[in-house]
């Protein structure tokens, strides 16, 4: 197998582990992290942080590292990224495939509201209603403009805004268990989950609001454009073996 020059466009789990398998595997992997997450967990592998200043800076990269093999490993809800990629390695005649886990899928017993975005998702909740927020850290500031709103809001790093005295923060990195996220929801009083559909391994809270009868305002993944996509970096070395 020739080994390839990669760029994986990171900081997913996903990408770590598709990043560590193709160093392995013997090839020349570089990663790119947004920055977003001031203590990200580093796969293998050369990694760069910041970005590249939008599409043309993704473009002139391209141009100057000559990589056989962009993969789109960035969050299901990175929609600019993802059509930066598409872009500028269609421009670059650069192979592009996206690495995104799949969504999970509404089961029997599940109460979920679907919604399209986070203004959908706080617009969804009814007056006083004691919420648990797992949007991430730049969408929690929607919820904690609603004065009537309390419950908590949970994500890995603190957001840049301050908390009001009805909600409680909690940093934690998942996987949380099945006990623990029922323990969350009952010792808060919850009316709602709230959570965005990020795909992948199907988490513990969703089947803690299953159990507890509550219902979960789920909002969708944005649209993309058109990409090869696997799902499972199995599949990914698949197709770079191929």
């Amino acid at each position: 197998m020739q080994n390839k020059r990669i760029l994986i466009l990171g900081g997913t789990g996903l990408a770590r582990q598709a990043a560590d398998a193709l160093v392995d595997l013997g090839h020349d992997v570089t990663t790119s992290l947004a920055g977003v997450t001031h203590s990200p967990h580093l796969g293998k592998g050369e990694v760069i942080t910041g970005g590249f200043g939008g599409v043309e800076g993704l473009h002139a990269y391209l141009a100057m590292a000559r990589f056989d093999l962009v993969v789109d490993a960035t969050h299901a809800f990175a929609a600019q990224m993802a059509t930066h990629a598409v872009v500028a390695c269609q421009a670059e005649k650069v192979e592009l495939v996206r690495l995104e886990a799949a969504a999970w899928e509404k089961r029997e017993g599940d109460l979920w509201q679907e919604v399209v975005t986070i203004a959908n998702a706080v617009e969804a909740l009814p007056p006083q209603a004691k919420v648990v927020v797992t949007v991430g850290r730049k969408q929690a500031g929607a919820f904690l403009e609603r004065a009537d709103l309390s419950g908590v809001i949970r994500m890995i790093e603190a957001p840049p805004m301050p908390i009001p005295n009805q909600w409680h923060l909690i940093l934690e990195r998942p996987p949380c268990s099945l006990e623990s996220e029922i323990d969350l929801l009952r010792a808060t009083g919850a009316d709602y989950l709230v959570s965005k559909n990020s795909g992948g391994p199907r988490p513990a809270k969703l089947d803690a609001a299953a159990t507890l009868g509550i219902p979960v305002i789920m909002i969708k993944r944005p649209t993309k454009p058109a990409a090869d996509t696997v799902n499972t970096v199995a599949e990914l070395l698949a197709l770079v073996r191929a």
